[in-house]
């Protein structure tokens, strides 16, 4: 491993990326933003992930950002950055380029959209180990894949070598309890989605990597330090200061309206962060009617 390679840890959000109005990338409202999250809480930094609309940015932008944000940041945080794309040699170059530009790990998404047998998704992360002098974290999200790395799988790569981090994103804590009983401290487990994170916390997960630590890490924070602390009673209380915000997020929809991109970067604009714009098109702004909520449910928030 690369000397002075830092170990992600705690509350790291998978920070959206932010645009201006032209759809361009928008390099002082990022370091603002970033500024931001490190004020609230944050304790490593991840970006380019689906938080931070990857799939919305070509492979010259993806290097700006990494560039920018690894160069901003000049390693006060552990530093991750979303590499991962379907084919094995430009996830290879884009890892190759953020870990020259600071990155102390990347996440790679499992191979998606043609889904790969899983012979060739094990290659796919050894071959990528074998160009890296970083850490690793494989990115088992079922929901964006549509296929998840079992345990079995994960204990091989880990037992080989090639992959030193998980963000398990399924959202089942279970997922969290399997993989520390089998591995233990041999693997940096990260709870991966929104809701459970307490639960996920209290099973054992070192840290917190998903999208609401990226719009609401103050809160996030007081989640994950009860939780890490065996603070059941005050994790719970943490936990319900955002659940009307998790019950909305999750469920008060119409035919998938309103997206969760929209929701998000309209949280970040209540906070007082209104140069962070809004998603890349297709998406957009929120209609007049969700606005109302989310400024409700953040007024009603610790």
């Amino acid at each position: 491993m690369k000397a002075g390679v830092k170990k992600p840890y705690g509350i790291c959000p998978a920070s959206m990326t932010l645009w201006n109005a032209d759809q361009s990338y928008n390099k002082a409202g990022m370091e603002k933003y970033l500024t931001w999250l490190l004020d609230n809480g944050a304790q490593s930094i991840s970006i380019c992930g689906s938080t931070g609309e990857n799939v919305a940015m070509n492979m010259e932008e993806q290097r700006e950002i990494i560039a920018h944000v690894g160069s901003f940041l000049a390693g006060q945080v552990p530093f991750i950055c979303g590499t991962g794309r379907y084919d094995t040699l430009n996830t290879i170059r884009m890892s190759q380029w953020a870990q020259e530009h600071g990155a102390d790990g990347v996440m790679v998404i499992l191979p998606y959209y043609l889904n790969p047998h899983k012979k060739a998704v094990m290659q796919h992360f050894r071959d990528i180990r074998a160009a890296l002098d970083i850490r690793m974290m494989i990115y088992n999200n079922p929901w964006f894949a549509g296929y998840e790395m079992t345990v079995p799988e994960i204990c091989e790569l880990v037992a080989d070598g090639t992959i030193q981090d998980i963000k398990a994103a399924h959202g089942d804590p279970n997922r969290v309890h399997e993989l520390k009983f089998h591995l233990g401290d041999k693997l940096n487990v990260f709870y991966g989605h929104d809701y459970c994170a307490m639960e996920g916390v209290l099973a054992g997960a070192d840290g917190w990597l998903s999208g609401f630590p990226a719009i609401l890490p103050k809160q996030c924070r007081a989640i994950f330090d009860a939780a890490s602390k065996g603070d059941v009673e005050g994790a719970r209380k943490a936990q319900y200061n955002i659940q009307p915000y998790i019950d909305y997020f999750f469920h008060d929809k119409v035919d998938g309206v309103p997206h969760w991109q929209e929701i998000c970067k309209y949280t970040l604009k209540v906070q007082g962060l209104d140069y962070a714009g809004q998603p890349r098109k297709p998406l957009g702004e929120l209609d007049d009617a969700n606005k109302k909520k989310i400024e409700k449910l953040l007024a009603d928030m610790d």
